[in-house]
């Protein structure tokens, strides 16, 4: 879980500071979309309510990553 809300973190910092997803970062958010939340459902279901709160967090901003301009 806390890698992930680094790797997440690290995107979101770039993309606030330039205003757009870097088109490197948006392939891996793209690759990472493909491979699915399971793991990331499981892991926060094993870890109870706090973490599953947090992991909606993490996806709702993965989600609006998303739908920012891609810079090429």
């Amino acid at each position: 879980m806390a890698l992930y809300s680094s790797w997440l973190g690290g995107i979101v910092e770039s993309a606030v500071t330039l205003g757009e997803l870097d088109a490197n970062h948006a392939h891996m958010l793209a690759v990472r979309r493909e491979e699915g939340n399971q793991a990331l459902f499981r892991a926060s279901g094993e870890l109870g309510e706090p973490v599953r709160s947090y992991v909606a967090r993490l996806l709702a901003m993965e989600e609006i990553l998303s739908s920012l301009p891609v810079r090429k």
